[in-house]
């Protein structure tokens, strides 16, 4: 049940260097990832999936969570759009038609009032709106990690800068947002592996209205 995968998986602190995720265990993340939903289908960011142990090395965290870069199986960036342009939204457009038989006149007008949108938008605006885009796809990805009993760490304390300029984000209009470290928990050194979950109580977070 999926509240069973919530219970089980955690913000895993410590991961088995030793252990790598199969093949097939990465794709079906990846796959939730592709299937996520985003404003207008758009899927205004791109995810680099980092595995090699050098490469892993490059992306610097903050803090606590060092050896996370090194010790887990992979790295995902997830790195969002710098802007909104009328050649990206034409971009989402033309996927459109290829997968639905061609154009429309519905679709084609919806995307030229997208462009209406946003290109009078400030930049920071739209690349804030496409920054939450990837957080959504973020939640998936974690969802389904947890499916495949695999471990997943969601990390913000990272140098944007460094990491843009590792991976060459800034030259494909690219602004990292977030990492997702995937691996596998050490269960003997993690010492949050068995400590219980600590949540708000039904009646803090949720208020009925009718």
């Amino acid at each position: 049940m999926l509240k069973d995968l919530m219970q089980w998986r955690y913000a895993t602190k410590k991961y088995d260097p030793s252990k790598k995720i199969p093949a097939e265990q990465l794709e079906a993340i990846l796959d939730a990832i592709s299937l996520a939903p985003t404003s207008s289908g758009s899927q205004p960011f791109e995810v680099f999936v980092v595995s090699g142990q050098v490469a892993r090395e490059g992306i610097p965290t903050m803090g606590m969570n060092e050896s996370l870069m090194t010790d887990c199986s992979h790295v995902l960036v997830f790195a969002a759009w710098d802007n909104y342009t009328a050649e990206r939204i034409d971009a989402v457009r033309e996927r459109g038609e290829v997968a639905r038989g061609g154009p429309t006149e519905l679709a084609t007008a919806y995307y030229e009032g997208l462009k209406s949108l946003y290109l009078s938008l400030p930049e920071a605006v739209n690349a804030g709106h496409a920054a939450r885009q990837a957080y959504i796809a973020l939640g998936f990805a974690m969802l389904a990690a947890a499916e495949q009993a695999v471990d997943a760490t969601p990390i913000e304390g990272f140098d944007p800068a460094a990491v843009d300029e590792a991976l060459g984000l800034a030259a494909k209009g690219l602004k990292s947002q977030v990492i997702l470290a995937l691996g596998y928990r050490d269960e003997a050194s993690d010492w949050l592996v068995n400590l219980p979950k600590v949540r708000k109580s039904r009646e803090e977070m949720f208020t009925f209205v009718e």
